[in-house]
Protein backbone atom coordinates (compact mmCIF):
# COMPACT_ATOMS: atom_id res chain seq x y z
CA UNK A 1 0.00 0.00 0.00
CA UNK A 2 1.69 3.71 -1.07
CA UNK A 3 1.68 6.46 1.68
CA UNK A 4 0.38 9.49 0.48
CA UNK A 5 2.77 11.82 -0.73
CA UNK A 6 0.85 14.41 1.97
CA UNK A 7 1.61 12.02 4.59
CA UNK A 8 5.24 11.02 3.18
CA UNK A 9 5.77 15.01 3.55
CA UNK A 10 3.91 15.73 6.92
CA UNK A 11 6.59 12.59 8.23
CA UNK A 12 9.90 14.85 6.61
CA UNK A 13 9.07 17.69 8.47
CA UNK A 14 8.29 16.74 11.86
CA UNK A 15 11.47 14.65 11.68
CA UNK A 16 13.33 18.02 10.42
CA UNK A 17 11.72 19.94 13.18
CA UNK A 18 12.84 17.26 15.58
CA UNK A 19 16.30 17.21 14.22
CA UNK A 20 16.42 21.03 14.77
CA UNK A 21 15.04 20.74 17.72
CA UNK A 22 18.16 18.05 18.78
CA UNK A 23 20.50 20.30 17.37
CA UNK A 24 19.34 23.53 18.94
CA UNK A 25 19.82 21.41 22.36
CA UNK A 26 23.18 20.39 21.51
CA UNK A 27 24.33 24.33 20.49
CA UNK A 28 23.03 25.30 23.62
CA UNK A 29 24.72 22.63 25.63
CA UNK A 30 28.01 23.46 24.21
CA UNK A 31 27.57 26.89 24.77
CA UNK A 32 27.01 26.36 28.39
CA UNK A 33 30.07 24.13 28.38
CA UNK A 34 31.97 26.55 26.65
CA UNK A 35 30.81 29.10 29.40
CA UNK A 36 31.12 27.09 32.20
CA UNK A 37 35.26 26.03 31.00
CA UNK A 38 36.97 29.34 32.54
CA UNK A 39 35.35 28.83 36.48
CA UNK A 40 35.90 25.31 35.84
CA UNK A 41 39.72 25.67 34.89
CA UNK A 42 40.21 27.90 37.38
CA UNK A 43 38.85 25.90 39.89
CA UNK A 44 40.93 22.38 38.44
CA UNK A 45 43.82 24.92 38.48
CA UNK A 46 43.36 25.98 42.04
CA UNK A 47 42.54 22.21 43.74
CA UNK A 48 45.36 21.07 41.60
CA UNK A 49 48.06 24.00 42.69
CA UNK A 50 48.60 24.61 38.79
CA UNK A 51 48.90 27.88 36.69
CA UNK A 52 47.51 29.79 39.35
CA UNK A 53 50.70 31.95 39.01
CA UNK A 54 49.15 35.58 39.93
CA UNK A 55 45.63 33.99 41.11
CA UNK A 56 47.09 33.31 44.49
CA UNK A 57 49.49 36.33 45.06
CA UNK A 58 46.42 38.49 44.55
CA UNK A 59 44.62 36.45 46.89
CA UNK A 60 47.43 36.94 49.62
CA UNK A 61 47.28 40.19 48.66
CA UNK A 62 45.85 43.28 50.95
CA UNK A 63 45.08 46.89 50.23
CA UNK A 64 47.02 49.66 52.15
CA UNK A 65 43.71 50.83 54.07
CA UNK A 66 44.12 47.65 55.50
CA UNK A 67 47.24 48.24 56.98
CA UNK A 68 46.96 51.48 58.49
CA UNK A 69 45.87 50.57 61.38
CA UNK A 70 48.03 47.62 62.14
CA UNK A 71 49.52 47.73 65.47
CA UNK A 72 53.77 47.43 64.35
CA UNK A 73 55.22 44.43 67.34
CA UNK A 74 58.38 46.20 68.10
CA UNK A 75 59.27 43.82 71.00
CA UNK A 76 59.99 40.68 67.90
CA UNK A 77 61.87 41.37 65.02
CA UNK A 78 61.48 39.09 61.96
CA UNK A 79 65.15 38.52 59.76
CA UNK A 80 63.72 38.24 56.07
CA UNK A 81 66.34 37.08 53.82
CA UNK A 82 64.99 37.48 49.66
CA UNK A 83 66.46 35.16 46.96
CA UNK A 84 66.77 35.61 43.55
CA UNK A 85 66.62 32.47 40.89
CA UNK A 86 66.78 33.15 37.45
CA UNK A 87 65.86 29.79 34.94
CA UNK A 88 67.08 31.62 31.65
CA UNK A 89 70.08 33.83 30.58
CA UNK A 90 68.98 37.00 32.47
CA UNK A 91 70.09 39.05 35.60
CA UNK A 92 67.73 38.93 38.37
CA UNK A 93 68.64 39.58 42.14
CA UNK A 94 66.74 41.34 44.88
CA UNK A 95 68.33 44.91 45.61
CA UNK A 96 69.64 43.98 49.25
CA UNK A 97 69.72 39.69 50.20
CA UNK A 98 68.28 40.46 53.96
CA UNK A 99 66.39 43.29 56.37
CA UNK A 100 65.32 42.90 59.72
CA UNK A 101 61.35 44.19 60.32
CA UNK A 102 59.06 44.35 62.99
CA UNK A 103 55.70 42.61 62.52
CA UNK A 104 53.09 44.99 61.52
CA UNK A 105 55.99 47.36 59.63
CA UNK A 106 55.42 48.25 56.34
CA UNK A 107 58.35 47.39 54.10
CA UNK A 108 59.80 47.60 50.06
CA UNK A 109 62.61 45.84 48.67
CA UNK A 110 63.53 46.72 45.39
CA UNK A 111 64.47 43.40 42.61
CA UNK A 112 66.44 44.43 39.85
CA UNK A 113 66.22 42.45 36.27
CA UNK A 114 68.06 42.97 32.97
CA UNK A 115 67.16 41.19 29.57
CA UNK A 116 70.92 40.13 28.44
CA UNK A 117 69.31 38.40 24.95
CA UNK A 118 69.86 39.69 21.60
CA UNK A 119 65.69 39.40 21.72
CA UNK A 120 62.79 40.39 23.15
CA UNK A 121 61.23 38.17 26.01
CA UNK A 122 58.69 37.97 28.10
CA UNK A 123 58.63 36.68 31.76
CA UNK A 124 57.01 36.38 35.11
CA UNK A 125 57.64 35.31 38.63
CA UNK A 126 56.55 32.62 41.02
CA UNK A 127 57.58 33.63 44.54
CA UNK A 128 58.17 31.02 47.56
CA UNK A 129 58.27 31.22 51.00
CA UNK A 130 60.21 29.77 54.03
CA UNK A 131 58.71 28.08 56.51
CA UNK A 132 55.95 27.30 54.81
CA UNK A 133 53.78 28.24 57.74
CA UNK A 134 55.13 32.27 56.91
CA UNK A 135 52.84 31.96 53.60
CA UNK A 136 49.28 33.20 54.88
CA UNK A 137 51.38 36.13 57.57
CA UNK A 138 53.45 37.28 54.34
CA UNK A 139 51.41 40.13 52.82
CA UNK A 140 52.01 41.64 49.56
CA UNK A 141 50.48 44.93 48.83
CA UNK A 142 52.38 45.49 45.51
CA UNK A 143 54.60 42.93 43.85
CA UNK A 144 55.87 42.35 40.30
CA UNK A 145 54.55 38.85 40.53
CA UNK A 146 51.13 39.66 40.15
CA UNK A 147 51.64 40.64 36.41
CA UNK A 148 53.97 39.16 33.46
CA UNK A 149 56.01 41.37 31.83
CA UNK A 150 58.00 42.08 28.18
CA UNK A 151 61.82 43.38 27.82
CA UNK A 152 63.33 44.55 24.98
CA UNK A 153 67.00 43.01 24.36
CA UNK A 154 69.15 44.67 26.87
CA UNK A 155 66.57 46.42 28.81
CA UNK A 156 66.91 46.63 33.03
CA UNK A 157 63.97 46.52 35.52
CA UNK A 158 63.58 47.91 38.84
CA UNK A 159 60.22 46.84 40.79
CA UNK A 160 59.17 46.91 44.25
CA UNK A 161 57.95 44.23 46.74
CA UNK A 162 55.83 46.15 49.51
CA UNK A 163 54.74 43.75 52.19
CA UNK A 164 54.12 43.51 55.76
CA UNK A 165 54.33 40.51 58.17
CA UNK A 166 51.64 39.88 60.27
CA UNK A 167 51.75 40.62 63.92
CA UNK A 168 49.63 37.04 64.25
CA UNK A 169 52.66 35.21 62.82
CA UNK A 170 53.67 32.24 64.96
CA UNK A 171 56.24 33.09 67.62
CA UNK A 172 58.75 30.38 66.98
CA UNK A 173 59.16 31.90 62.98
CA UNK A 174 62.01 33.89 63.14
CA UNK A 175 63.10 33.77 59.81
CA UNK A 176 60.82 33.87 56.21
CA UNK A 177 62.96 33.56 52.90
CA UNK A 178 61.01 35.11 49.74
CA UNK A 179 62.16 33.63 47.06
CA UNK A 180 61.48 34.45 43.34
CA UNK A 181 62.06 32.19 40.37
CA UNK A 182 62.07 34.32 37.45
CA UNK A 183 60.92 32.04 33.98
CA UNK A 184 60.28 32.59 30.59
CA UNK A 185 56.67 32.68 29.29
CA UNK A 186 56.52 30.91 25.57
CA UNK A 187 54.72 32.19 23.03
CA UNK A 188 54.42 35.97 24.47
CA UNK A 189 57.42 37.95 22.86
CA UNK A 190 54.85 40.18 20.84
CA UNK A 191 53.15 41.46 24.08
CA UNK A 192 53.27 44.95 25.01
CA UNK A 193 55.39 45.92 28.33
CA UNK A 194 53.03 45.96 30.99
CA UNK A 195 53.77 48.33 33.91
CA UNK A 196 53.33 46.97 37.50
CA UNK A 197 50.33 47.61 38.57
CA UNK A 198 50.30 48.88 42.32
CA UNK A 199 47.89 47.21 44.70
CA UNK A 200 47.21 50.37 46.76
Amino acid sequence: MNTPRWHVSQILRRDNRLMVGKLLVVVGLMFGFGYALVPLYRAVCTALGINVLSLSERQHAVRAEDVKNTQIDYSRTISIEFDANARGPWDFKPAVSHLQVHPGELTTVMYEFRNIQSRTMSAQAIPSYAPKQATAHFNKLECFCFNEYTLAAGESKQWPVVFVIDPKLPKDVKTITLSYTFFEVPGKKQAELKKPESRI
